[in-house]
């Protein structure tokens, strides 16, 4: 019931314009980090909707360790820049608000785009940019999507009801003046549009293929993360879905969506973990392969991490 009730406070909260913390009594200070973290979803992703968190789990254990932990809502779907404008005006809000001179940013799938765009245009609001499961060079399943529907001429009847799929998911959320606009989404998740993105906001970048990038650059911290399994429970009705998508790579390792060596950003921490992209946020509810770690305890970790360092 207690969650229930902190849920629909921060659904609420998302209506009016602004965004509540997610309040846990600290058992320790493991994850009391210096700023606070934001977290920022993928595609056609949210906050919370009822009881139905995206970072399931995560945002409650990390605040259980001590860190000040807000869940952002962006567009479920729109381009990078877009989304990333979205998060900037809502990290100005905060900071109007509270007072908080940087955040910590951690972004899954799509999100890792929106929290680079933020660190690029505005360094002096960020502390670190962690983005777990991001497709940084783009992913072969939008390449596949986008090649597909343009050559049936159905990109305009698919983009119509992967909106209206968006605007739901915004309404349920708590935030349905979101704009959706899937085809730009596609477009940004293209390796063509993450090529341009890239070009445009390189900081971070790795210096070679499949390799690692600066961890510092312009005062901002950068880490990345991500999955290279795809069926890891078949109790987890989503690991079908990604067991279809994951076909776009040809046999090469990915996580369903997002290649092994796309997910590479900044200093890379691992790239091998047993998950799907959806293990990557600890769904569906919980379910992941019998003997992969516990994704809570990574976004644990990676906060202590930062307290380390005074971030």
């Amino acid at each position: 019931m207690k969650r229930w009730f902190l849920k629909t406070v921060v659904a609420a909260a998302c209506i009016t314009g602004t965004v509540a913390p997610t309040v846990v009594h600290a058992a320790d200070t493991y994850t009391q980090t210096r700023y606070p973290i934001v977290l920022v979803h993928g595609l056609f992703g949210w906050d919370s909707i009822g009881p139905v968190d995206y970072w399931w789990g995560i945002d409650t254990g990390l605040a259980s360790g001590g860190a000040k932990v807000y869940v952002s809502q962006v567009s479920a779907a729109n381009s990078s820049e877009v989304r990333g404008e979205q998060l900037l005006a809502e990290l100005q809000r905060l900071q109007a608000t509270y007072g908080y001179s940087k955040f910590n940013l951690v972004g899954h799938s799509h999100g890792g785009q929106a929290v680079r765009y933020v660190a690029a245009v505005a360094p002096q609001l960020v502390a670190s940019v962690t983005t777990m499961g991001t497709p940084h060079t783009g992913s072969p399943v939008a390449d596949d999507i986008k090649a597909g529907t343009s050559a049936t001429g159905t990109t305009a009847w698919v983009a119509s009801v992967a909106n209206a799929f968006a605007a739901v998911i915004s309404l349920l959320s708590g935030s349905p003046d979101l704009p959706q606009d899937s085809e730009a989404a596609m477009n940004s998740l293209t390796t063509a549009g993450a090529a341009a993105f890239n070009a445009k906001y390189p900081q971070g970048a790795p210096s070679s293929s499949c390799g690692q990038g600066p961890e510092l650059v312009n005062g901002v911290r950068y880490y990345s993360a991500g999955g290279n399994a795809v069926l890891t429970n078949v109790l987890d009705l989503s690991d079908a879905l990604l067991t279809l998508t994951s076909v776009s790579f040809k046999g090469s390792s990915n996580d369903g969506l997002v290649g092994k060596c796309a997910s590479h950003w900044g200093t890379v921490l691992r790239d091998d973990y047993a998950w799907n992209h959806l293990d990557e946020i600890n769904q569906a509810f919980g379910l992941r392969g019998l003997f992969a770690p516990d994704p809570v305890a990574f976004y644990r970790s990676q906060a202590n991490r930062l307290k380390s360092i005074g971030l």
